[in-house]
């Protein structure tokens, strides 16, 4: 059985307090209502870490460097339609101030409170290596 490979770029913003920020998915779109970590679809021909620089512009309105962003993790996912490989990184330092340019509500969240919101099945598994490194 083959399944269309979708690569997703995602990342766990860390402020100075050691939380992570993580944004619900608005009406309207899949898994709407879950939670999950800022990113979004790598385009063809396009690398992780340039998609995840442009997706933090377009949603958060956040300049990022690539050298500030550090891998950490990957998720692996089957979902019906399609199989999501979504790399995770984790970044502690940008430009600019996080906002919601997409009207998607954003959360500040302490690691070992993740587990209290929604997510989509892909990233619950990325908690546990959050917690293990904060």
């Amino acid at each position: 059985m083959s399944a269309k490979i979708v690569l997703v770029a995602a990342c766990a913003l860390i402020d100075a307090d050691g939380r992570v920020l993580i944004a619900e998915r608005p009406a309207g779109k899949a898994m709407a209502g879950l939670w999950e970590f800022p990113g979004g679809k790598v385009d063809p021909g396009e690398r992780p870490e340039d998609a995840l620089i442009r997706e933090l512009k377009e949603e958060l309105g956040i300049t990022v460097n690539e050298s500030c962003l550090a891998p950490l993790t990957f998720a692996s996912h089957t979902y019906t339609e399609f199989h999501l490989l979504m790399p995770l990184y984790v970044c502690r330092r940008w430009q600019g101030v996080v906002s919601a340019n997409e009207s998607q509500k954003l959360a500040w969240v302490q690691p070992n409170r993740l587990r209290d919101y929604p997510m989509p099945p892909a990233d619950i598994p990325l908690i546990s290596h959050l917690t293990t490194l904060l």
